[in-house]
């Protein structure tokens, strides 16, 4: 019988070099993944807020809208004199503003500030919109416009534009009204 005359080797104490990589890479890919999920997250929080944020302006200037008389444009100039709903058709504002002209932010018109509730970064609006559309739609189908009607729909929009992923509608909210009635068709 022969006996092999290679001496058996010493316990390893450390990892070699390639094991060393391959957990380095293992860790680098979970950590991609981590990052990756809080990215999301982040941005997730931010569009809810941006969305809840232009639900509340949308509802508030729908509000203003169809808080005034049925009727057509009577020609006034600024919001506030805005008398009928149809005042408002084609209204646009960047950034927005409040009924009086002020763009909404920190500073209340006056030379003050707005109250701590209704106050924000004036920068932080500044690439939001307001828009209004009013039209005439059919008495029997209120989705279809209408030369003339009873009804009318009263469409305000919230637009954010992203000066590199371009224009995006955070809310939109469109009531049907005729005369004094209005009707939700969200």
């Amino acid at each position: 019988m022969l006996r092999s005359t290679i001496a058996p080797s010493p316990a390893r104490d450390a990892f070699t070099l390639v094991e060393s990589l391959a957990a380095l890479t293992v860790a680098a890919i979970a950590g991609a993944v981590l990052l990756l999920g809080e990215t999301t997250s982040i941005q997730s929080t931010d569009d809810a807020l941006r969305r809840t944020i232009a639900y509340g302006m949308a509802q508030q200037l729908m509000d203003e809208v169809v808080g005034c008389q049925s009727g057509d444009a009577t020609g006034a100039g600024s919001r506030w004199q805005f008398t009928t709903i149809g005042d408002y058709n084609g209204y646009r504002s960047q950034p927005p503003t409040d009924a009086y002209g002020v763009a909404l932010g920190t500073d209340d018109g006056q030379g003050g500030q707005r109250n701590d509730a209704f106050r924000c970064d004036s920068s932080f609006l500044t690439n939001w919109r307001q828009e209004v559309d009013v039209y005439d739609v059919s008495d029997s189908d209120w989705t279809t416009h209408a030369v003339s009607s009873d009804y009318r729909a009263v469409e305000v929009r919230i637009t954010y534009n992203d000066p590199t992923s371009g224009s995006t509608t955070l809310a939109t909210i469109r009531r049907i009204v005729s005369d004094a009635t209005a009707l939700d068709v969200n």
